[in-house]
């Protein structure tokens, strides 16, 4: 057999032949640009990305201790925009997505794992929901949180006395 005929054999069968396949996409340019077009806001994007972020065990906040603060005090004033998510910034175009996180994580978690699957997890969420091609996803580890011992352990119940 052939080189050639391995490589369509091997590729008929499902095997990788050594190199990637494009991403298929559902719709093709032409099929999107007769239908009309779709505009994904950046807010919309960041939602995603926190999301995703938060949902990953290890992860105990979201942005700086700053924009933590400015968010909680922002949430509180009635008619405040609170679209921002903190931690998120997101540059987004009309196919492909930029990403920056900060975070804040919990003693005892590995860093290097835990930033490697939160960038998985954020990578298909962003491509799944949003249909956008992820070009980086930058993570920069603000903080690593203790827990005091106060909130480790539950308060003794109250003597009689």
């Amino acid at each position: 057999m052939s080189r050639t005929e391995s490589t369509q054999s091997r590729s008929e069968a499902g095997q990788s032949s050594g190199t990637e396949v494009p991403r298929q996409h559902t719709t093709t340019p032409s099929e999107q640009e007769s239908q009309g077009s779709i505009s994904i806001a950046p807010q919309v994007v960041q939602k995603i990305v926190a999301l995703a972020t938060r949902e990953m065990t290890g992860i105990h906040a979201m942005g700086g201790g700053g924009a933590r603060a400015y968010g909680a005090v922002r949430e509180r004033i009635p008619g405040s925009d609170t679209t921002q998510t903190p931690g998120v910034r997101v540059e987004v175009g009309r196919k492909q997505a930029a990403i920056d996180l900060e975070v804040t994580v919990e003693y005892g978690t590995s860093l290097v794992e835990l930033t490697r699957a939160v960038r998985r997890n954020v990578i298909t969420a962003v491509e799944t929901l949003a249909g956008l091609e992820v070009t980086e996803v930058n993570i920069a580890v603000n903080d690593v949180h203790v827990p005091s011992e106060g909130t480790e352990q539950q308060e003794a119940p109250a003597r009689a006395e």
